[in-house]
């Protein structure tokens, strides 16, 4: 290798694999548990309740989770850059079976939730390795082909989620939504297991974690996402437990900050940020996961209550984008060999920004078709957007430094979206409060219509506030854009294979 640096050879040593098509195998059922758990819980909380108890606090059956995959992410993306990425994906299984297990033994709400945190521990590691294995798997010109697939896989798992959950919890039991992971994810083990197989890397026997800014890290990231998620909800925003939470998570980001900096591998190094490339594609996922709580959480409620659908139909008018967005995600490989990754993802964000701006403009009440069809341009746009900036990020970088990146930018995609839900949430309901006089929310007028008592007046009102979500939406489409505009470089300093 003769004045070859150790990171430059460690960029020479991709993941291998005995048979590639096992592994991607293994690797879509890992990233289809992962996004069925996010979502199949929640058609099932009637049932869940009704055996368990707790209603006040069944929300965090989900938060949990969505918190405990979040705040992991970063420590799953330096560990696989530390130690290769089988040994995280093996053991982030495991933790995640376990969880599986543990919840459908659960003897109460509160240990339920518990055993949600330890699932969302593993599918951190699920989430973040399963796309990390996927470019050292191809090369770039084939890059597109499994990260189309791996979209495909999680769009429909996502979208599927609450239908399964719902049918298991009616026709079987509730616990076998969790159940149901066990012999999934035992195959998906086995093949990695028996078929995934790394190089023996040097640097690993003498290999230092950052353990104190993992658990920074985490500690920072689940106070400040907490106070986002309860903020508003199980307290009001202004409130002494919101205050606090907000102060201490301010506070825990010094801390990060200050023991990164000292550390000799930091989980979240500062060259994630001081690249122009990877920095862009944290912001501008960071505003997809903002933009995309629009129709995910806010257009199954318009569908019911202003259109008026039935809630499978309802369902159908989200799930159409899971049919645009793979298909153009698979195909802007042609774009971005022409024009380059940013102008790719300039032209799918610009696009999407106005879908989103038009759905304020829709007739009201209209017809299910007319938001359907803005659902799958928007899966289309946003197909050429996502796709682009995660294979032209991860070709940014080596094998050493893949993990830690491509863990960056799904954690900068979740929090978005945990933003998302909280700002969204609230605008949703002041305009709600603006319209009706400040008499509830979204959700309990929401039930009102279920009931068939409230007034034309209300299914009004919601449409207003749906609509108010969507120009927040675009917004942040635009946002998105601009930062691609004035911070992405032209042309990513891509690696060669």
């Amino acid at each position: 290798m003769g004045g070859t640096s150790s990171a430059e050879r460690e960029t020479a040593r991709p993941a291998t694999a005995g048979r590639r098509g096992a592994v991607v195998a293994a690797l879509m059922l890992s990233m289809a548990l992962a996004a069925l758990d996010a979502t199949i819980v929640s058609t099932a909380v009637p049932q869940i309740v009704g055996d368990l108890g707790g209603f006040s606090v069944f929300s965090w059956l989900f938060s949990g989770y969505l918190l405990a995959v979040t705040v992991t992410l970063p420590v799953y993306g330096k560990l696989s850059d530390t130690f290769g990425r089988k040994p995280v994906l093996i053991a982030g299984s495991v933790v995640f079976l376990l969880g599986s297990l543990l919840c459908a033994l659960a003897w109460n709400m509160g240990a339920l939730i518990a055993f949600r945190v330890v699932q969302g521990l593993g599918g951190g590691a699920l989430q973040g390795t399963v796309q990390t294995l996927a470019a050292d798997l191809y090369p770039l010109k084939d890059r597109p082909k499994i990260q189309s697939k791996l979209s495909t896989v999680w769009a429909v798992s996502a979208v599927a989620g609450p239908g399964l959950g719902g049918v298991l919890a009616a026709y079987a039991d509730w616990r076998w939504i969790f159940l149901i992971n066990l012999p999934i994810g035992a195959v998906a083990l086995w093949l990695i297991v028996r078929h995934l197989h790394e190089p023996e890397r040097e640097a690993t026997a003498h290999a230092r974690v950052d353990w104190a800014g993992a658990l920074a890290v985490f500690a920072c990231g689940g106070v400040l996402l907490t106070a986002l998620v309860q903020g508003g909800v199980a307290w009001p925003w202004l409130s002494a437990p919101s205050l606090a939470l907000f102060g201490a998570g301010l506070a825990l980001v010094a801390v990060v900050v200050l023991v990164e900096r000292r550390a000799a591998e930091p989980v979240i190094p500062g060259w994630v940020w001081r690249r122009r490339a990877i920095a862009a594609v944290n912001l501008a996922l960071g505003a997809l996961g903002l933009l995309m709580v629009a129709p995910s959480v806010f257009l199954p409620t318009y569908a019911q209550s202003v259109l008026g659908l039935a809630p499978v139909a309802a369902g159908f008018v989200l799930s159409v984008w899971t049919l645009s967005w793979p298909v153009s995600a698979a195909l802007s490989q042609h774009v971005y060999r022409r024009i380059g990754f940013r102008n790719t993802a300039m032209l799918g964000i610009g696009t999407a920004a106005l879908i989103l701006f038009a759905f304020p403009f829709l007739p009201y009440p209209g017809q299910a078709w007319q938001p359907a069809l803005l659902m799958l341009l928007l899966g289309a746009a946003l197909g050429l957007f996502q796709l682009p900036l995660i294979v032209g990020v991860q070709s940014t970088v080596g094998w050493a430094e893949r993990g830690t990146t491509t863990a960056s930018v799904l954690f900068c995609r979740q929090t978005g979206q945990t933003i998302g839900a909280a700002v969204f949430g609230a605008v949703a309901n002041g305009v709600l409060a603006a319209r009706l006089g400040g008499a509830g929310d979204l959700d309990s007028v929401t039930r009102a219509l279920d009931s068939g008592s409230a007034p034309e007046a209300t299914r009004r009102a919601i449409a207003d506030a749906v609509h108010a979500v969507y120009l927040g939406a675009a917004c942040a489409a635009a946002l998105a854009f601009l930062v691609l505009l004035f911070l992405a470089p032209r042309k990513f300093p891509v690696l060669k294979d």
